[in-house]
């Protein structure tokens, strides 16, 4: 599995929902960067709104596409309320050996219930999640809107026959089948002839693929009212409602490029910054000048385009999380490497405010209770993403790999101030076995040039901790008769 490129997982009916559940465990659990992809076939609704939210805010929905036929019963069933439901003694398993009573039944309150949902006039307890391909023998068309896919849903069983909803849903394989033809060749359109302009043509082809004719569509008998005898026209809305969000999803992406060319100044500043604190004579490095920066105005420029940089991208994944952006946004190389530019860059200038503002005293220290989320989730951006294994460094790197680095310079160096008044054996080896870990790892990134000059300056923060650090080792066994337990530390 840690080798696949790929998990595909599909099922069918009940199947189906079981086979969404399991790829949820997957998208949670994973630790490669294989990708996984959920197909589901005629599969029940599986959660209620709050669900669907959760999954866009994951950016899970692109993950997950459900094929669905065009009077398949099963997939729209839990619009229906429970007591209908129960009352029609429905079950997965038998529900193709249901009376005609109950079948009838049951395809009216199904009918019902998405007619009211989807003029939305009461909410339902189910909403759909991931992308929906609406497969007929004319074609298919993939819809990723919650409420257009109601809408489709209710759209694309109205002008259905009663014995058609069940026999749909053990028809996949046949619709699949003229589907994957149908896109190989080049379908002729049956309804007459095409608009000129390429939109309009698209939607007459989606509303042909959907078994949708431009006429007023001829109801059944379990579709009489008013509300139902809908025509084309209300599926066309729906169709252009789709394209529409999708064009609007491309086009923000298009603005927030946009947008990230005009803050790229600024970010320049700062690395014109960075530059000047690593060759000043002070030699305090990027981190501990701009910690120590007196009332400069070239401090203030910096620390205002500090803000204004985390300004922009927290409304990026605002946008994000809202789901305004592509489903893919997130996998893009040019915003995968954008982010990780900026973390590496920036983030030690936070840390750095951070701590020259006393924070850590007031909330704690800064990995557990100031970093700010954007940075945590341009870490999952990175690390889903990043393929590369990088070679063996001939030089140091520009910025430090670890854009926590400072961070945990901060805590060590308190954890050296601490260790010396404690009283308590248990957190005194604690501290010391936190210490020593990190004063490892450092000195592993330093041997791989893993990080910026600016951290082996003279008077940086780091070099003052090696210097505190030796001090404390060489006192070490004057601690040793109050606790015993340090002995393996004074080897």
């Amino acid at each position: 599995m840690n080798t696949s490129k790929s998990v595909v997982i599909t099922g069918r009916s009940i199947g189906g929902a079981i086979a969404s559940l399991l790829a949820l465990w997957f998208l949670c659990h994973r630790r490669t960067i294989c990708s996984v992809i959920c197909i589901t076939f005629g599969s029940p609704m599986l959660g209620n709104e709050s669900f669907s939210r959760a999954i866009l805010q994951q950016r899970w929905a692109g993950n997950f596409c459900h094929v669905v036929s065009q009077h398949d019963i099963v997939p729209r069933l839990f619009f229906a309320p429970s007591i209908a439901l129960a009352s029609s003694s429905c079950s997965f398993q038998f529900i193709h050996h249901l009376s005609e009573e109950n079948k009838t039944q049951l395809f009216r309150v199904v009918l019902d219930s998405l007619g009211v949902i989807s003029q939305s006039e009461c909410k339902s307890s189910f909403c759909p999640s991931g992308s929906y391909l609406f497969c007929t023998n004319r074609g298919a068309v993939c819809v990723d809107n919650g409420m257009l896919v109601i809408k489709l849903l209710y759209l694309t069983l109205l002008n259905g026959l009663l014995n058609s909803s069940l026999e749909d849903h053990l028809g996949y394989a046949d619709f699949i089948q003229k589907a994957h033809w149908q896109f190989i060749e080049n379908r002729s359109f049956m309804g007459g002839n095409l608009s000129k302009s390429s939109y309009e043509a698209g939607i007459t082809l989606a509303l042909e693929s959907l078994g949708i004719a431009s006429h007023k569509i001829k109801t059944n008998n379990f579709a009489s009212t008013d509300k139902q005898e809908l025509n084309s026209e209300d599926a066309k809305e729906a169709l252009k409602k789709a394209k529409k969000l999708g064009r609007t999803r491309n086009l923000n992406s298009a603005n927030l490029a946009i947008g990230l060319s005009k803050i790229n100044p600024l970010r320049a500043q700062i690395e014109w910054y960075k530059a000047s604190c690593d060759n000043s004579g002070d030699q305090m490095g990027y981190y501990d000048s701009f910690k120590q920066r007196g009332a400069s105005k070239r401090g203030f420029k910096v620390n205002m385009n500090r803000i204004k940089l985390g300004q922009f991208w927290d409304s990026l994944i605002d946008k994000l999380e809202a789901n305004e952006l592509p489903y893919d946004f997130h996998k893009r190389e040019k915003w995968v490497c954008a982010s990780q530019f900026y973390k590496l860059l920036v983030e030690p200038l936070d840390i750095a405010e951070y701590y020259r503002n006393g924070m850590h005293r007031v909330k704690g220290h800064y990995m557990q209770h100031g970093r700010e989320r954007r940075y945590k989730i341009f870490d999952k951006w990175w690390s889903e993403n990043s393929t590369d294994h990088p070679n063996a460094r001939s030089r140091f790197a520009s910025s430090t790999q670890d854009s926590c680095f400072w961070a945990k310079v901060e805590e060590a160096r308190d954890r050296l101030i601490k260790i010396r008044t404690e009283g308590d054996e248990r957190k005194f080896i604690k501290m010391l076995k936190d210490i020593t870990k990190f004063d490892q790892n450092a000195r592993r990134m330093i041997e791989n040039k893993e990080v910026s000059p600016d951290v082996l300056a003279k008077n940086s923060s780091y070099s003052l901790f090696i210097e505190e650090w030796k001090e404390f080792q060489s006192q070490l066994q004057l601690f040793q008769p109050q606790f015993p337990g340090i002995q393996q530390f004074l080897s």
